[in-house]
């Protein structure tokens, strides 16, 4: 028994002194761990790390040094206590432990696992032992910039988290605008927050940022190098503050979107409709899924509490693989240079992907998959990737998304409230405080800006072409845009300087773009050309015209009278011959009205010819004359130096530029300048002689024109003017906007619809009583009804003539049928005497035989028959 109690003990103590040596030929490499386990990227990095040690103890006695705060840290940096950090560590933080290493003469590695990009700055110069196992932030700009630029958003808000990044590279934020800006985009803003861990009461302080941002036009929100419990508070009060709702648009970068599948659906829910950038990996990773069991047993033992959200994120993978890379360093060489051998020999495929470093950065090119929050998850909607962009690689065939036509899965994005259409990101004013948009309310042109107030009501309506052409310019733009139309009751240079001044958003009307207004303001594209130009009255003069005989008819009146004309000539012709008068058997109808006429029928229609003769050559005879006498319209002022060499008091509209134009410019003497405030005050004027002369700007003088639409010319040169154009404050990007937009509705052709339909409505009201001369000229209206007199009694007598024409050669020959034959040819007949009296011999002996056989055999006749001989 003794021996055997003997050989046990034996046997104990060589396996403990053959453990003992084994242990003594493993390195021993010590971890100092600087986690906040208070977060969730904290929790998860170090149940990562207690695998990690845990499965590879066999190579390396793995000791690790757990910390919430680098100042533990370097205290065991400073008594050489450990051989690497790993953690959530700073730059200024690891560039004070490089410091402190190297004055121990030890270089001992500082791994960061911040979840937040990685500056693209050069690092190594400054802290050699640096090294970052996240991802360069230079992809996170890259991807973001594509999704702005796909989606046409104008403008974008930064929102950024302190001592997360942008901070450490004050260029940074540079270098996004710039990527932006490259997209025709720009960064409008930029909010940067206090770190989450430093502020007293988060909440209230973000809600108050929150608010402020609300007020603003810009709608498009980038969330980017901030923390998960940062961005769980932001999304909480937006949601409260209803900046989730329609038309709002939220991008995160991958340190949010990463952490999707280990919240809890409150989170979710207070997120829905975010796009954010999500870190691809290998899913099918061997060692994956064994390490996701093991991680969601230990998750679930260390936090029951979170026993919803086990499932581990990227960041617990690299964290597995920072330990792993530091496993490999100290097998390659001694722990003494663990700092050289990670850069230069660790190249392995880890649970986050391809582990290699170059510049203390990893070395891969990240793939981001595009996520949208929906539900109760999320679903992918694209992939991003440096060599090929913004693309539908859901199914591993990937296709470049670069034009509009080629929407690919983005098409089925659901935007914050559930929208499907892409928010435009972008609104001018709100519903609670629109634009201020002036308007002239003592315009002279009522047309362009017509301001009326309901005095039972109390409410403005305003109306005009002006107006009708703004808000037909609004529907162009690319947003939302919220305005009021104020009435201004000062001149146009006053309310340009309202504008200047901020007291009014923009201005609406038929304000002229002059160059002394840009010094306050800016001007939209002209939506109508313009230039000054002088009216005056007609004076006299007689129409010289080599046709003049011919102008008192119309073209269609000449045309019926000849007609007429020939038709009562054949008619009598007819009839004459029907009724027996030899004496036309050798004549032309042009010769019936000198000879005798003995029928009826031909007297009649003859009366009726002669009457409307009567009539229509009284009235050529009357509208002859008068236009030999009504005068032509010729300006009674052709120039303007004629105007100033005499004195002559002008008028132009007293609230405009106009009268400060003739006299500074045109070198009028202000006292002849007469203001005129509307324009039905410019007929009174020029009648009392109060002014010779009216200056308009183009647009105005078509519409004087129109309504005094006699008795007014424009005479003399036309002086070229800027336009008719918007107003807005210097620098506002809604000049730009609404110039794009006035081109897009000119092009339509709807401007050109919305002058001639404003120009319609202007009555002409005749101040002068001359009429044009062509009013004058007659067509056969007037005398439609002796017209149709003459035409009944034509068709009645030419009734009666072939009547009688058939009675004569049924007579003569005594045959119904020869009757019927000839009425039947009777036109035949006609023609063949027309062309007959009009001269032609070569059927005259055949006419002269016809006309004997219709009358039967005459004695001549017989006796030349016989005479002919037999052929």
């Amino acid at each position: 028994m003794n021996f055997f109690k003997f050989i046990l003990f034996f046997c104990s103590l060589l396996s403990l002194m053959i453990e003992s040596k084994a242990s003594k030929t493993r390195q021993q490499l010590r971890i100092g761990v600087v986690l906040d386990e208070r977060f969730r990227v904290g929790k998860e990095q170090k149940i990562a790390i207690e695998i990690a040690v845990q499965d590879f103890k066999s190579f390396v006695n793995l000791i690790l040094y757990s910390s919430r705060a680098a100042s533990a840290a370097i205290d065991l940096v400073s008594h050489n206590q450990i051989d690497a950090i790993i953690g959530t560590v700073s730059l200024q933080e690891a560039t004070l432990l490089s410091e402190l290493s190297t004055s121990t003469n030890i270089n001992i590695p500082i791994i960061s696992l911040s979840p937040t990009a990685s500056s693209p700055q050069q690092i190594t110069p400054k802290v050699p032992s640096f090294i970052r196992m996240n991802i360069p932030v230079i992809y996170h700009i890259q991807c973001i910039s594509a999704l702005v630029a796909r989606f046409k958003w104008r403008k974008v808000i930064l929102l950024n988290e302190q001592g997360n990044g942008l901070s450490d590279d004050p260029g940074l934020l540079t270098r996004l605008s710039d990527s932006i800006r490259a997209f025709d985009s720009y960064v409008e803003g930029h909010v940067s927050f206090p770190q989450f861990s430093s502020m007293l009461d988060p909440k209230a302080f973000i809600a108050d940022e929150l608010k402020r941002l609300r007020s603003t036009n810009v709608k498009v929100f980038i969330v980017f190098q901030c923390s998960f419990d940062f961005a769980t508070i932001l999304f909480e009060k937006a949601k409260e503050l209803g900046m989730l709702g329609k038309g709002y648009v939220w991008l995160v970068s991958d340190e949010i979107t990463n952490l999707l599948d280990s919240v809890d659906l409150s989170v979710i829910h207070n997120m829905q409709g975010v796009v954010g950038l999500k870190t691809d990996y290998d899913h099918n990773n061997k060692y994956l899924r064994d390490f996701k069991s093991r991680f969601r047993k230990k998750y679930g033992l260390e936090y029951p509490k979170e026993e919803e959200n086990m499932n581990p994120s990227i960041y617990s993978f690299r964290a597995y693989d920072a330990v792993w890379s530091l496993v490999k360093a100290s097998q390659n060489g001694s722990k003494d240079f663990l700092t050289k051998n990670i850069l230069s020999s660790v190249d392995f495929e880890g649970l986050s992907g391809r582990i290699s470093f170059k510049n203390g950065l990893l070395s891969q090119k990240p793939v981001f998959r595009i996520v949208n929050v929906i539900g109760k998850s999320y679903q992918e909607v694209a992939v991003w990737s440096p060599e090929f962009g913004l693309s539908d690689d859901l199914d591993g065939n990937r296709m470049r998304l670069n034009g509009p036509e080629l929407t690919g899965e983005l098409s089925s994005v659901y935007w914050p409230g559930g929208e499907r259409i892409v928010p435009m990101g972008l609104s001018m004013g709100s519903k609670m405080k629109p634009l201020r948009i002036g308007v002239p309310a003592k315009g002279a042109f009522k047309q362009f800006v017509k301001v009326t107030v309901d005095q039972v009501t109390n409410q403005t309506r305003i109306v005009g072409f002006s107006i009708d052409v703004f808000e037909a310019a609004v529907k162009e733009l690319p947003y939302d845009f919220h305005y009021v139309f104020v009435p201004f009751y000062g001149s146009y240079d006053e309310m340009v300087v309202a504008v200047s001044n901020k007291s009014l958003d923009a201005a609406v009307g038929d304000t002229e773009i002059m160059a002394d207004r840009y010094v306050h303001a800016s001007f939209s594209h002209p939506y109508i050309e313009s230039g000054l130009v002088m009216v005056v009255t007609v004076k006299p003069g007689l129409q010289e015209s080599s046709i003049i005989a011919l102008k008192p008819f119309t073209l269609k009146m000449w045309a019926l009278l000849a007609i007429f004309c020939l038709s009562t000539g054949t008619i009598i012709w007819i009839s004459e011959y029907a009724n027996g008068n030899e004496e036309f058997s050798n004549k032309s109808f042009f010769e019936i009205v000198k000879e005798t006429i003995r029928s009826a029928e031909s007297r009649l229609v003859l009366g009726a010819w002669k009457c409307v003769v009567f009539v229509v050559a009284a009235s050529f005879t009357a509208v002859l004359s008068t236009m030999m006498t009504v005068p032509r319209l010729q300006p009674s002022i052709q120039e303007i130096d004629y105007l100033r060499d005499t004195n002559a008091s002008v008028g132009c509209n007293g609230n405009s530029f106009i009268c400060h134009y003739l006299i500074n410019v045109l070198n009028f003497n202000p006292g002849n300048v007469r203001g005129i405030n509307s324009i039905n005050e410019y007929p009174l004027a020029f009648e009392r002689g109060d002014i010779k002369a009216a200056f308009f700007v183009a647009p105005h003088a078509k519409v004087f024109l129109r309504k005094y639409c006699k008795g007014y010319i424009i005479s003399g040169p036309s002086y070229t003017l800027g336009g008719f154009g918007f107003v807005f404050p210097k620098g506002s990007t809604l000049e730009a906007d609404m110039s794009e937009a006035i081109l897009r509705v000119t092009q339509s052709g709807q401007v050109n619809k919305l002058e001639t339909n404003m120009l319609q409505l202007c009555n002409c009201t005749s101040s002068t009583g001359r009429q044009d001369n062509d009013d004058l000229t007659l067509g056969p209206g007037p005398f439609s009804y002796m017209f149709w007199f003459l035409f009944g009694t034509i068709v009645v007598a030419l009734l009666i003539s072939i009547f009688r024409l058939s009675e004569r050669i049924r007579t003569n020959y005594g045959s119904i049928r020869i009757s019927v034959i000839v009425c039947m040819l009777w036109p035949l007949l006609v023609l063949t005497e027309c062309w007959n009296r009009m001269g032609s011999k070569f059927f005259k002996e055949e006419i002269v035989e016809l006309t004997s056989l219709a009358h039967g055999p005459t004695e001549q006749n017989m006796v030349d028959t016989q005479m002919k001989p037999d052929k």
